[in-house]
């Protein structure tokens, strides 16, 4: 009777859940991509903490509070670990809406990932979107940081206007910088002619030659 019973219970479990049935999930684990020498094996232990994660999502949707993990059934388990899952409602022998499973597991997506030290891309439910992270809010408050920049801006600005304002006073210390008469520098030249050095014309004041002076004129008046 015993056997029966047994047999009966595993034929519905099995009709209920199958591949590609109604509001059946297919589930794919990458432990050995995720977790390297440090991958755990998969089996009855870590299949009991997954539907121990699924009841308690779907404890959390509204009217579904009674759900047990011998409500979570699982099937067609591979050794690259992917199985298929459902849950049942006993009382009614046929498994629970897929909007619901899904709304359950999106709601809890982060508690199942850390149960199996996991995330969305090595734990991957086919048919459910991943969910996005919730956004961080940042160690320092967007209003510190925008001031900071400002402050920067204006420190620098500051200090290019002193830079700017003391290579002006210098450049005015400095003046105008004298330019030579070019006619003061000819009066200093010497000219040779054929040999004999000869003074510099006076361009400004004359100069008298003496071969056209008068006797009267060299003689030095007394």
């Amino acid at each position: 009777m015993l056997c029966l019973l047994f047999f009966l219970v595993t034929a519905i479990h099995a009709e209920l859940c199958q591949p590609d049935g109604e509001n059946a999930f297919k589930v794919r684990l990458s432990i050995r991509t995720a977790l390297g020498d440090n991958a755990y094996a998969w089996d009855t232990n870590e299949e009991y903490l997954f539907k121990a994660m699924v009841a308690f999502s779907m404890r959390k949707v509204p009217n579904r509070e009674t759900t047990e993990i011998s409500h979570v059934l699982v099937c067609n388990v591979t050794q690259r670990v992917s199985f298929w899952f459902v849950v049942t409602d006993p009382l009614k022998n046929h498994t629970l809406p897929a909007v619901e499973v899904q709304t359950a597991i999106r709601m809890n997506r982060n508690r199942i990932n850390s149960a199996f030290f996991l995330n969305d891309q090595t734990l991957e439910f086919l048919k459910i979107p991943s969910t996005l992270a919730p956004p961080t809010d940042p160690s320092v408050p967007i209003w510190i940081i925008i001031f900071g920049v400002i402050f920067c801006i204006v420190i620098v600005a500051v200090v290019l206007l002193i830079l700017s304002g003391i290579r002006q006073r210098r450049r005015m210390s400095k003046g105008p910088t004298e330019v030579d008469d070019p006619e003061d520098k000819c009066e200093n030249t010497i000219t040779i002619e054929n040999g004999i050095p000869c003074d510099p014309l006076d361009t400004k004041g004359g100069h008298v030659n003496d071969a056209f002076m008068t006797e009267d004129e060299r003689l030095t008046p007394l």
